[in-house]
């Protein structure tokens, strides 16, 4: 018998993943308030549904890809997906939202009857597309028992992260760590300009050395040493900008409230803030160079001015 999974938010990311399910044989209902999302999906197999709800009526699975928390409860809440399904159905939320968001979510389908796992995704939509992402989740085991078949159409790598609310954990923590490293990597390489040294000589030995990391070899800020990097094609994204500063300012949040002493990953969702706010509205979250070269450029044009 096929699965019948509902698949609620078609966007760059839900989109090619919805695809994926299709391709692998599943029945896909599909749902998302944007029309050319919506069309995009159908072109490639999946079966549009008038609304959320009627899409997770028939469904074994339920799959959310959303923008923010409280787009994801408010699906959730008493007249939404959870009331629609029938009991018992598996709840699989790949959104990247607050960890205390997506704990009160997991309540509320078990209140209800339902399963549920919380399961954000890394890999872009590159991964998204190819089928190769990355799943942290966060849920019972039997949960996620239930969703791997699915995510390993979707992705090429799942991991049972812990009770609900793990994968959301691991999802902020490691963006932390790839925001400040993009930052680190950036610096050095408007660093190495200055001292006259070239780009592709900082990444021959960087990338052979101690300051190896994927910021530098898979999503290189500067054009050249990596031809598929962002940084190729004007930084288009890729993993945008904003998209990094949202996660950044999840992390934030969680730092503030563990009461934890992480000054560069608060700094980091500073500047990424400021920088999706202005010129990086619309480009890869390594475009960040930019914003570092410019911002050196006129430090130093003013330290020169005071000292003539």
């Amino acid at each position: 018998m096929t699965t019948t999974v509902a698949f609620i938010g078609l966007g760059h990311m839900g989109g090619p993943m919805a695809a994926n399910l299709v391709s692998a044989g599943y029945r896909v209902l599909g749902h998302d308030l944007v029309e050319s999302c919506l069309s995009a999906a159908v072109a490639a197999g999946v079966e549009a549904a008038r609304s959320a709800a009627e899409a997770a009526a028939v469904a074994d699975v339920v799959i959310t890809m959303l923008p923010a928390g409280r787009h994801v409860l408010s699906l959730y809440g008493p007249e939404g997906l959870l009331a629609a399904a029938r009991p018992g159905t598996l709840f699989v939320d790949c959104s990247t939202i607050d960890v205390a968001d997506s704990r009160a979510a997991h309540a509320a389908a078990e209140a209800a009857g339902h399963r549920s796992l919380d399961a954000p995704v890394s890999g872009g939509v590159v991964g998204a597309e190819a089928g190769t992402l990355t799943f942290m989740a966060g849920g019972e085991e039997g949960a996620f028992a239930q969703a791997e078949p699915l995510l390993a159409v979707m992705g090429k790598k799942a991991v049972h992260c812990g009770d609900a609310g793990a994968g959301q954990a691991a999802k902020i923590c490691n963006n932390m760590i790839l925001g400040v490293s993009m930052i680190a990597v950036s610096e050095a390489f408007v660093l190495a300009e200055s001292l006259g040294l070239s780009d592709q000589a900082l990444y021959d030995v960087a990338s052979a050395a101690s300051g190896q990391c994927w910021a530098l070899t898979v999503n290189c800020p500067v054009p050249g040493p990596v031809p598929a990097s962002p940084a190729n094609r004007d930084y288009r994204p890729g993993f945008a900008a904003p998209l990094m500063a949202k996660d950044l300012q999840l992390a934030a949040n969680s730092l503030r409230a563990g009461g934890i002493d992480a000054e560069l990953g608060l700094r980091a969702a500073e500047l990424y803030a400021r920088f999706a706010e202005g010129p990086g509205a619309d480009q890869d979250f390594s475009g960040i160079v930019r914003a570092i070269r410019a911002a050196s450029s006129n430090t130093t044009d003013a330290l020169k001015g005071s000292t003539t």
